[in-house]
């Protein structure tokens, strides 16, 4: 009697959950992924329901413009688009990571947003960590980043690209050297691989898939005596040497 009785209790705490005190839930990708949509549907008209529901009260959640909220503020922010405005959100190439009570989504979004009849569109790849707890799967935190696109290549007339050509100092031993190609502007940082420098305007250049710009700066009578690397609004000054 008592032999059988200790087998039954070693086989409740090793196979029933519950005999543990742990309360397991399961919840799939494609569940996660219904969820997510729901809620970026929400953004457009301001529907708070959702995020009241599937957002933990003590979640953290941290947007694209690098701000972090909790619960309340995130509430607060969510407002329904001006009129003129409307806007879609889709969930794409979803990801996901399960353990006990946890799962994790990592995913694509595709913005299209339609601003008086104008189209403007943008990605973004956000993470969320969902919590099994209280019988629920809620997000108890969240991270959005915003993928970044090259500005549009701008116009610049033949005639000026000779005044960019030249070397720049930043520091002795560290000379960058502007050359052109045609129609087209090159840099090269010391015996580093040239790379091309793309117009977004007269004077502002950028570099294809790199943040930041490259600004020729001009002295009273007009030519050109230092380049500017600008990078998240602060500068490194190459001065014009020859």
């Amino acid at each position: 009697m008592k032999r059988g009785l200790i087998a039954s209790l070693v086989l409740a705490v090793f196979v029933c959950p519950v005999a543990r005190g742990v309360d397991i839930a399961k919840i799939t990708e494609v569940e996660l992924v219904q969820r997510t949509q729901e809620l970026y549907d929400a953004v457009g008209p301001g529907n708070q329901a959702p995020w009241k529901m599937y957002l933990a009260d003590d979640a953290m959640f941290f947007d694209e413009k690098g701000r972090a909220m909790d619960k309340p503020a995130l509430l607060e922010d969510l407002q329904p688009l001006p009129a003129g405005y409307s806007g879609t959100i889709r969930v794409v190439h979803p990801k996901s990571r399960f353990a006990a009570n946890v799962a994790v989504l990592s995913y694509d979004c595709d913005e299209v947003e339609t601003v008086f009849g104008r189209e403007l569109h943008a990605r973004y790849h956000s993470t969320d960590t969902w919590l099994y707890r209280n019988q629920a799967w809620q997000i108890v935190a969240s991270q959005t980043l915003r993928y970044y696109e090259d500005p549009a290549v701008g116009a610049v007339a033949e005639a000026m690209l000779n005044d960019y050509v030249g070397a720049y100092e930043l520091a002795p031993g560290n000379v960058a050297t502007v050359t052109r190609q045609g129609g087209e502007l090159y840099a090269q940082r010391n015996s580093g691989k040239p790379y091309q420098l793309l117009p977004e305007s007269p004077d502002m250049f950028f570099r294809a898939g790199e943040e930041g710009r490259r600004l020729f700066h001009r002295d009273a009578s007009g030519h050109v005596d230092m380049m500017i690397d600008r990078r998240n609004n602060e500068d490194l000054l190459w001065k014009k040497i020859r």
